[in-house]
């Protein structure tokens, strides 16, 4: 049990006055450990909302610097941290708005060498990157250890997200490969309205609180997508499928995946 002092009763009132939150959802939340992969445009939302919930720990794995051209979408960044690794940058703002959480940084590209002993430290995964590869590598790890997470995707005017827990369907239940390199265009190449990230971000963060507390339906098996010119939102249904390449009954693949990623200059685009 944890013994509320009296700022963190005020600070997490608006929870614990939830009849389906209370002091036993706070007590949850403060408890967990969250590892946020990438702390740009998703990221961003999502880490400041958990540290504003009081999720205990926090980690983030970016091995980028602040660029200008983030900051339109980027929320946790300001002009002054360009040129600073954005895993420095976040943490500087997460302490800024919690002070009680911790935050564990790793400051290099998440791959098939180091994404199983980053994701076992921590009981749920966020997926706020913005590229193929790694989100099946996020996938990949969490199948083989277990964890749930939060998958989440952005680009021009759309977003997509669903959440996977242990026999759910997968990513790979979805998309079973990454497409070629370049055959789909990043944010950086394409372009992405900056409230979008915003939007689905915090889509995520509930997500994860709702995972803690025990609260509502998960997005287990259904795929939310929204566009935002006319702001329609559609639920797709989505099954495990038993053939699946990681999660299903005669699984193919065992080990993690470093497929190639599509290389990206702004200025040619």
């Amino acid at each position: 049990m944890i013994d509320f002092t009296e700022e963190q009763i005020q600070r997490y009132s608006r929870h614990i006055l939830l009849q389906d939150v209370g002091v036993e959802g706070q007590e949850k939340i403060m408890n967990a450990s969250v590892l946020v992969v990438g702390a740009g445009g998703l990221g961003a939302p999502v880490s400041l909302y958990l540290a504003a919930a009081g999720i205990g720990r926090i980690g983030i794995v970016d091995a980028d610097v602040v660029d200008l051209s983030n900051l339109q979408r980027q929320i946790i960044h300001f002009t002054k941290d360009v040129g600073i690794p954005k895993v420095n940058s976040a943490k500087e703002k997460i302490a800024a708005i919690n002070p009680d959480v911790k935050v564990d940084t790793y400051y290099e590209f998440l791959d098939s060498s180091n994404a199983l002993d980053i994701i076992k430290e921590y009981d749920f995964v966020v997926d706020g990157t913005d590229n193929f590869p790694v989100k099946f590598l996020i996938n990949d790890a969490c199948v083989m250890a277990g964890k749930p997470f939060s998958h989440g995707g952005i680009l021009r005017f759309n977003g997509q997200t669903f959440t996977h827990l242990p026999g759910t369907a997968c990513y790979r239940c979805m998309f079973k490969e990454p497409p070629p390199a370049g055959a789909v265009p990043t944010c950086s190449q394409a372009g992405v309205l900056g409230a979008i990230a915003g939007m689905l971000g915090t889509i995520q963060a509930a997500e994860t609180l709702k995972y803690f507390t025990g609260v509502g339906e998960l997005l287990t098996n259904r795929l939310l997508t929204f566009e935002a010119k006319t702001m329609l939102f559609r639920t797709v249904p989505v099954k495990h499928r038993d053939s699946c390449a990681i999660c299903g009954s005669n699984p193919q693949i065992n080990h993690l995946i470093d497929y190639e990623q599509a290389a990206c200059d702004l200025k040619k685009h």
